[in-house]
């Protein structure tokens, strides 16, 4: 099984993440793992701070000559904007003191709030800075190295976005493998040309009012192997797995599997996916992806399909929501940080992290094996098997 940890804040000096239970002779570089980062750049609408950050990449441990060892993996990813600015080697010190600009009016629907009551902050700070978003910046990092080994016994992850706001895609043409790079070229890293130019004036139309949008994206697995998951235990079913690794994500709050809220609607007889016998592949296949390729728990090998829904962002380019000052219990507009228009491109690249990460987990416990060859050589074994 793999194991995640991330630690640090928006503006301290980095990011870190440990992976714990990478198996041995995995080939990754920094520069594999900046590619991926990079794509989290992406997207139409984001604030400025990704024209300058550049995530500065140090592999500190479990890697070799290239290859991972089998012990924990470490990757830190340095603050170019902490090392430019004397503002947030102040307020983000880790020595003794306090700041002289408090934050005491918490925006509604991020964490501000409800974290300053459970930790007993009177500083949001000490809660948003943890909450950003940019903490997943470690969990993309970690997800290049899921998606590495997942690409050893075949399986590919991917996303694009099928809704900002009101502008969603009509077409039912999902891309492939072989599609990444048209899918990272489109500015709002849409698959449907057509649907690209509505989302696009979407977003120039809420910038201009100074608001936010949420969207969705799809996240497609492929050639994913039989049997990842398992019935026998709740807490081992796969779409289970998958919704609260996305649900994770901040700013999420729906996901479905497959077209599991328009199957809700219909009748029995026409909310299953069919099952035959391919004489060519000598393998059962099903006739649809209503199930979103996952059944009892378990994946019935092929295509996974996720659907993760992005709300608008809490905060604003226009302080507009209303708020209570902690410190003077006074009505109060919430503070505005640097923000974006709408991060549903880049929460479409997260989302692929966080599915490869439980597909890798979940492969590593069904074939085992401490070297990425014998994850191989256990996976081919199987699939003779069957």
């Amino acid at each position: 099984m793999l194991r995640l940890l991330t630690a640090g804040e928006s503006h301290g000096q980095g990011l870190a993440v440990t992976v714990e239970g990478m198996p041995a002779g995995l080939p990754i570089t920094v520069e594999e793992i900046a590619g991926e980062l990079a794509r989290r750049r992406l997207g139409y609408g984001r604030g400025p701070r990704m024209r300058f950050e550049a995530d500065e990449l140090t592999l500190l441990g479990g890697v070799r000559h290239g290859r991972t060892l089998g012990s924990p993996v470490v990757i830190l990813i340095g603050n170019s904007e902490w090392k430019r600015s004397d503002r947030w080697h102040e307020e983000m010190s880790p020595a003794p003191g306090a700041t002289a600009q408090p934050l005491t009016q918490p925006r509604p629907g991020h964490a501000d709030l409800a974290g300053m009551q459970k930790y007993g902050f009177s500083d949001a700070r000490d809660v948003l800075e943890r909450a950003s978003a940019r903490e997943t910046a470690a969990r993309v990092a970690a997800g290049s190295l899921a998606k590495a080994l997942l690409a050893r016994i075949g399986v590919s992850v991917l996303s694009h976005v099928v809704r900002i706001g009101a502008a969603a895609t009509k077409s039912s043409e999902r891309p492939t493998a072989a599609d990444v790079e048209r899918v990272d070229a489109s500015e709002v890293r849409c698959f449907d040309a057509g649907a690209e130019d509505a989302m696009v004036e979407e977003v120039k139309a809420a910038a201009a009012a100074g608001d936010s949008l949420g969207g969705v994206a799809e996240v497609l697995a492929y050639d994913v192997p039989v049997g990842l998951g398992s019935h026998v235990h709740w807490d081992r079913k796969l779409d289970g797995l998958l919704a609260q690794a996305l649900m994770s994500i901040p700013a999420v709050k729906g996901v479905e599997i497959g077209d599991g809220f328009e199957v809700a609607g219909r009748r029995g007889s026409t909310a299953h996916d069919p099952i035959h016998w391919d004489d060519e592949t000598r393998a059962y296949r099903r006739a649809s992806l209503l199930a979103g390729g996952i059944e009892g728990g378990m994946s019935i090998g092929g295509t996974i399909v996720a659907h993760v829904a992005m709300k608008p962002l809490a905060t604003l380019n226009r302080p507009v929501l209303a708020t209570v000052d902690t410190a003077t219990k006074e009505p109060a507009l919430s503070f505005k940080e640097r923000t974006d228009v709408t991060a549903v491109p880049a929460m479409g690249v997260v989302a692929e992290t966080m599915v490869a990460l439980v597909l890798a987990g979940e492969a590593l416990r069904k074939f085992g094996g401490d070297s990425v060859d014998e994850l191989v050589r256990n996976h081919g074994t199987f699939l003779a098997s069957l």
